[in-house]
Order: structure tokens, then sequence, then C-alpha cells
């Protein structure tokens, strides 16, 4: 027969103290999975800001884009110095093309991806040449990560200025410029821009897979609970 040792007053109090606190933990950490899972089903739209910003406000050539800036309006002036064709990427209407993307010398030893419009239409304005300075507006965006194609002299297999840096001396911005506007001293070029895609506050994880970890987190909360009174039943066998 096994001697019961008693607990004192202030033992027991402690234990229900320290069951108490982990049991307030674990249904927390469920409670934040869960926000997460409902943040994953219904995600925040980005609010719109309709400020056109001088890109040297919101990036810089030496490092990432903040995510405060993405998605949001630029304007800068420079050259064309390259242009390339950038395949089988998706606008905002979900619709499949080529793009002419160009690299834009905005300043003295820098520049940046520019998405000018659907690759057929490059021919459209035959009076930019790399001579003429152009001022541009258009959304910032940041770099693609899945390549959509192969590199070639005249192909970018994704929106990154990263594949770029082998082949100028540029300081390249991260991330590209989805152009709207573009004006040289002879006025407004027309041509279609593409519709840029909607950007959401994006949460990591999978649904089920936050949704799981509410069912593991608040399965070892009554762990927690239950502990207490196992081994009350264990000490009166």
């Amino acid at each position: 027969m096994r001697a019961r040792i008693k607990k004192s007053p202030i033992q027991r109090l402690g234990a229900g103290l320290l069951v108490l606190f982990l049991v307030t933990i674990l249904i927390g950490l469920g409670l934040w999975q869960l926000d997460r899972a409902n943040e994953m089903r219904n995600p925040a739209v980005v609010p719109i800001d309709r400020t056109i910003y001088p890109l040297t406000e919101l990036a810089t050539p030496t490092g990432t884009i903040p995510a405060t800036s993405v998605g949001k309006q630029v304007r800068t002036a420079g050259n064309y110095i390259a242009n390339y064709k950038a395949p089988n990427q998706i606008d905002g209407n979900g619709k499949v093309g080529d793009w002419e993307v160009a690299l834009l010398q905005n300043e003295t030893d820098t520049a940046i991806l520019v998405v000018r419009g659907l690759w057929k239409e490059r021919l459209q304005s035959p009076e930019i040449a790399m001579s003429t300075r152009v001022e541009i507006t258009g959304t910032l965006m940041p770099r693609q990560f899945d390549d959509r194609a192969t590199n070639t002299p005249s192909q970018i297999s994704r929106l990154d200025s990263s594949i770029l840096v082998a082949t100028t001396d540029y300081q390249l911005y991260d991330g590209f410029i989805l152009e709207k506007s573009e004006q040289t001293r002879n006025g407004e070029i027309s041509r279609t821009r593409i519709l840029e895609p909607k950007l959401t506050s994006g949460v990591p994880g999978y649904y089920w897979q936050h949704i799981s970890y509410v069912v593991v987190w608040w399965f070892m909360a009554g762990l927690v609970l239950y502990a207490p009174f196992y081994q009350r039943r264990e000490e009166k066998l």
C-alpha cells in the first residue's frame, strides 16, 4: 500500500494557479489560430491609397521593397535602356499574356523594371528611343519568384530585377512598376495598360491547417484540466 503525501493548502493553491495559467495560454493559442483561419477564409483587401509618391520615397535600390510600399502609386522619370519580353504573365482579370517590360534608368546609376503594356503593342510608340526622357506613373509591385519562361538576351523568365544583375552595372530597384501613364515632352503615350492584380493582406498557411492547430491546443488544455482529477483518483487507489 502506497503512503499518500498530503499537500498543504499553499501547494494545492500553487498547483491550481499553474493549471489555470497553462490552460489560459493553451486556449489563447487556440483562439489565435482560429483568428488566422478566419483571415485565410476572409482576406482583408488592402485599402487603396490614391496618393502618387516619388519612387525614392517608397523604395531604395539597395534593399527590398517595404511591405508598406507595395501596391502604392509612384512616379519617376528617366530613359529606357533595355527592353524585354515577359511571357505568360497574368493580369488582374486572370488573363494570360506576354508583356513588354523595359528597364528604366531613373537616376545616374539606378534603374527599375517597368511593365509598359502588351508585347504585341510594343511597336505602337516608335518615337520613344533610348535618348527620350519619359515621365511615368504606376503601381509599385513586388518581384516575382516563379519562372514563367526561360531567360534569353531579349526575354526574362519573371519580373525580378535580380536576374539582370550580371548584365548591367546599374543599381537595380527590387520589384517593378506596373505602368499606368507614360509621357514625353511631346505628350502622353496612348496604349493598352495592364490591369493590376488585387493585393490582399496575406496570412501564411492553410485554413484547415490552422483549424487543426486549434483542435490540438484546446485538446492539450483539456488534458491539463483533467490532470489534477486523474492524480487525485490515483492517490485514492
